[in-house]
């Protein structure tokens, strides 16, 4: 990999194929520089692998075939792990351990090996082994329970909170700060990366507010879960919304203004009372639907009253701010992210398609110094006398 290919160029990550926050995980650490060689399971004939254009969590990658059930492929793994920085696996604890590629199988022969392991739960813990997702990671920790209209039920923030804040986020941060260590040190280590972990951590400001008294443990009743009038979303006269974020005094004095609001309705001053945000908030919802979507974007465009369109997806790629910074880009036909964070050392590279299943094993097997012809051909023979 050439260095200037990104910070991370010169360095290799294994991927032991999964879903969710490892393979984004992968994606990060790929779109930052690195080799990620992803190693995919065998999958069943007939099985039609994603369109690739629209693989985005593996786009970049290496694509490796190999059975992990089968001793010649855990031992392919462990000589392609030889000449790597960093592993990363989102298996249930013991899973990698019991396949032969856990931590003290492959960092035996590679002890400055960074090894990333991806779960909701974490390694330990009553949990541990317990099936989970997103939504059920972020319900334990709290966060899910904060977020919703008071009175209502909690409203599920995709799957962006638990699986990629606070999960692929926080190994990547994990795997980065173990790397540093070992170029100093000559000695990988295990980064335990739990989606508990990192949505709590998250949560810090939080709990702040909490602890001082300035953040009543309920839903839409804080200043920034939609409690409050001037942080909130407000309906226009076309069924849009805009988003409105006028914390500060002199943000919400220039709301006011631009809304052509009278004082005696809503002044400056009212902003912080709570006993007035209800009629506050039914006077901007009345000011807002006056005028469509888009009308409002236009006439707050410039301004610091902090307003801004509630937009779709699709339209997100065309608002001139996201499309001068790339934000997002299409490519190969496909709405996906640009590279974050930026680097002034390096150009941005534009996204590369994800691979198909299994196009790099040769090449990768033979750079790890084995026989790749040999090994597929096994394999194959091995499934022939399987069907």
């Amino acid at each position: 990999m050439n260095p200037a290919g990104g910070p991370l160029g010169g360095r290799t990550v294994v991927e032991l194929a999964g879903i969710g926050p490892a393979p984004f995980a992968g994606m990060m650490l790929g779109d930052l520089g690195a080799e990620v060689i992803r190693i995919e399971r065998p999958t069943a004939s007939g099985e039609a692998p994603p369109p690739r254009a629209a693989d985005i969590l593996n786009r970049g990658k290496k694509s490796v075939v190999l059975d992990l059930k089968k001793p010649a492929g855990v031992d392919a793994v462990h000589a392609i792990v030889e000449r790597a920085d960093v592993l990363i696996e989102g298996f249930r604890p013991g899973v990698a351990e019991r396949l032969g590629v856990g931590p003290g199988d492959v960092r035996s022969r590679n002890p400055q090996l960074v090894y990333g392991r991806m779960t909701g739960w974490g390694q330990d813990g009553p949990l541990a082994h317990t099936a989970g997702h997103d939504i059920g990671y972020i319900a334990l920790t709290g966060a899910l329970g904060a977020i919703g209209a008071a009175g209502g039920p909690p409203q599920v923030p995709l799957n962006l909170l638990g699986d990629f804040g606070g999960g692929a986020t926080y190994l990547v941060i994990g795997v980065l700060a173990a790397l540093l260590e070992a170029d100093t040190t000559g000695r990988g280590q295990v980064v335990d990366a739990a989606i508990v972990d990192g949505v709590s951590h998250l949560l810090a400001a939080i709990h702040s507010m909490l602890g001082s008294g300035r953040w009543a443990d309920q839903r839409g009743a804080n200043l920034l879960d939609g409690a409050a009038p001037f942080y909130t979303v407000y309906e226009t006269a076309d069924g849009g919304h805009v988003a409105v974020g006028a914390i500060e005094p002199k943000f919400y004095a220039e709301l006011l203004r631009l809304l052509d609001i009278d004082r005696a309705e809503a002044a400056p001053g009212d902003q912080y009372d709570r006993d007035r945000w209800p009629d506050l908030r039914s006077v901007l919802a009345r000011a807002f639907s006056l005028r469509t979507r888009d009308a409002w974007a236009e006439h707050f465009a410039g301004t610091d009253a902090c307003v801004t369109p509630v937009l779709s997806l699709k339209e997100a790629i065309e608002h001139p701010h996201l499309a001068h910074r790339r934000s997002l880009v299409e490519s190969h036909g496909v709405l996906q992210p640009g590279t974050a964070p930026r680097l002034d050392g390096h150009a941005t590279r534009a996204p590369r398609q994800a691979p198909r299943p299994g196009q790099d094993t040769e090449n990768v097997l033979r750079d790890s110094g084995l026989d790749a012809r040999g090994l597929i051909e096994k394999r194959i023979a091995m499934r022939a006398n399987t069907d």
